[in-house]
């Protein structure tokens, strides 16, 4: 009988699997603390206990206060309700936006959107390993710029941005303009620190921690103008109407607060697993890495193209030894399309179309990778002769 070979999950940067104690708070309060947290009775206090605790732990995580935080579906919602609130509120003030070519499309598809609001939109370019220049993004700045949007860590190609560089410039330019990051790939990997960070808005979502799918959260900074982009029975200070997901954000609450209890422990495990399969890697013939590999880059995401692959069979290939890897961003990979972010960084059009995506996390193992990379070794020579045949 035929023994079915152990799974190995690399996509953690599409999702990630619930940690068991964030699934066992969650099963609790769906079937005993299930009140409505705008209920009077007991039930509703309960479920509100779970919204303050969470408004808690994330609150310190941020060293933010839990007014600045807005609970959300999903960090594309909060990504929207950032720009299209910020831009909205503060539209007297100017017109003006400003963002990075290679934004997560939950931003960029925002930005194309407020263009047809009359909104005037700059793409900043990044340098061949995905970042972006604090003086590039100053000199964008002008007296009617309210807002600049920069993620922390890119979702494709794991380049971590000099954020708080970027911060203090435009604020140096231009004090009244806004700055929101979408953290999403961050949150949970890195020390974000808003306030220090010149950072007023900020996106998180918990299905990236080993936190549930379905709940996103907005840090807004005092004195942050922003217009609400759902109406209804006016919760969280009318910013977000409708009944808050309570399993959902004590969930991500609990997820973010293990992650970051053992952070720096993990990430250098994390960073010791990546160092290692890229330099065991990069000995194949036509591996290039995409963005950087070093300390400076995240250390769970590793972008690389197999010259004379194309993505979806390597994908599928790595799938049949039950490796699962995902086609460039695993937002669109259902849906193949040339990367706006490998076209940003300059990638030569031979490896545009064979690009995977490698994205660990704390429940990987180094013998995951070193599998992952013994797989690569074994099917990229086999694959190129089906190819070339």
């Amino acid at each position: 009988m035929e023994t079915k070979s152990r799974e190995i999950y690399l996509d953690n940067s599409a999702t990630t699997r619930v940690y068991p104690e964030v699934a066992a708070l969650m099963n609790r309060i769906f079937l005993e603390e299930y009140g409505n947290p705008s209920s009077m009775h007991h039930k509703g206090v309960e479920a509100e206990r779970q919204l303050r605790q969470a408004r808690q732990i994330l609150a310190g995580i941020l060293k933010g206060k839990e007014k600045n935080l807005i609970f959300t579906s999903c960090g594309t919602e909060a990504d929207n309700l950032a720009l299209i609130g910020a831009a909205r509120a503060n539209a007297r003030s100017g017109k003006h936006l400003i963002t990075t070519r290679i934004e997560h499309p939950a931003v960029l598809e925002t930005m194309k959107y407020l263009e047809s609001e009359g909104f005037e939109v700059t793409y900043l370019p990044v340098d061949a390993e995905g970042v972006v220049s604090p003086d590039d993004v100053a000199d964008a700045v002008r007296e009617d710029t309210i807002l600049v949007s920069v993620m922390h860590t890119n979702n494709e190609i794991g380049t971590v941005e000099p954020v708080a560089e970027i911060g203090a410039a435009i604020k140096a330019r231009n004090p009244r303009t806004l700055f929101h990051v979408d953290a999403v790939q961050g949150f949970g990997k890195a020390a974000i620190y808003p306030k220090r960070m010149h950072i007023d808005l900020l996106t998180a979502s918990g299905h990236k921690i080993h936190g549930p799918k379905g709940v996103g959260v907005l840090y807004v900074a005092d004195q942050v103008r922003l217009r609400t982009i759902l109406y209804g029975g006016g919760q969280q200070g009318g910013m977000r109407s409708g009944t808050e997901n309570v399993p959902g954000i004590a969930g991500m609450a609990l997820a973010a607060q293990l992650s970051y209890q053992t952070l720096e422990e993990d990430q250098r495990r994390l960073r010791a697993m990546k160092t290692a399969f890229v330099e065991r890697v990069s000995r194949i013939d036509g591996i290039r890495f995409n963005g950087r590999t070093d300390e400076k880059s995240a250390a769970h995401i590793i972008s690389l193209s197999a010259e004379g692959v194309r993505a979806e069979v390597l994908l599928h290939a790595l799938e049949d030894r039950g490796i699962y890897v995902s086609s460039g961003s695993a937002c669109a990979s259902n849906r193949p399309h040339i990367s706006e972010t490998l076209l940003a960084i300059g990638t030569p059009k031979e490896y545009l179309e064979s690009t995977i995506r490698i994205s660990t996390s704390v429940m990987n193992t180094p013998e995951d990778l070193e599998s992952a990379a013994a797989a690569l070794e074994e099917l990229l020579p086999m694959l190129r002769r089906y190819t070339r045949h």
